[in-house]
């Protein structure tokens, strides 16, 4: 299962409540492209090295964020695959970003409106070309779905991924969860279930023209 999406578009949370389902493996981002079939043989040695494996796991899961990762659906059967996309806002994509990488304690470009827009921009035309690629071959849903709405949202993507067992809207701690570079570090993502309030960034400026262009 592969969710192709961008940074703070609620990842983190989606891919906690996916890998708390018991036939799915997986719930953070590997920093992994896959063009080959030998690509997911990786992606197993990879997550099992930090946790392990789940008996009756159907599926291993994993989300692509950054335009280095490329997903080639044609190389697999495509009964293989499963593939979710998801797009959050522009306005509050960015100042998720912006406040992210602010707080680190090196200095990050993200940390700039300028390279924060020209990440989304350069994203969302990359995951434009994805779905133009590959029709019909994904199932698609706006990323704040997942805070609104999860009991519509959730009982269809188990339809998409084909799973008997409903998804919950509490989901596990595990390992990985909070740790820098794998996803959402925040209080929220440690607190076990879907927290339906969003952060407010009201205090971040963003040139209006330079919003536009996102």
């Amino acid at each position: 299962v592969f969710l192709v999406s961008h940074m703070r578009a609620n990842t983190s949370l989606i891919g906690h409540i996916l890998g708390s389902h018991p036939h799915i493996n997986g719930y953070y981002e590997l920093h992994l492209g896959y063009k080959s079939v030998s690509d997911l043989s990786r992606q197993a040695e990879m997550y099992s090295a930090k946790e392990p494996l789940k008996p009756e796991g159907k599926y291993l899961f994993d989300k692509l964020l950054h335009n280095d990762y490329d997903l080639l659906l044609e190389e697999f059967d495509p009964g293989l695959i499963k593939t979710i996309v998801s797009i959050r806002p522009a306005e509050q994509s960015i100042k998720s970003i912006l406040c992210l990488f602010a707080a680190k304690k090196e200095v990050h470009p993200y940390a700039k409106p300028i390279a924060a827009v020209n990440y989304y921009i350069e994203r969302l035309l990359e995951m434009a070309r994805f779905c133009e690629l590959y029709p019909g071959q994904y199932y698609y849903y706006d990323a704040n779905i997942i805070r609104d709405n999860p009991r519509g949202l959730l009982p269809k993507i188990q339809q998409w991924l084909g799973l008997k067992t409903a998804f919950s809207e509490e989901y596990q701690l595990f390992s990985q969860t909070g740790q820098a570079r794998v996803g959402d570090s925040s209080d929220n993502m440690h607190a076990g279930k879907i927290i339906k309030a969003q952060t407010n960034y009201d205090k971040i400026v963003i040139d209006p023209h330079l919003l536009q262009q996102a």
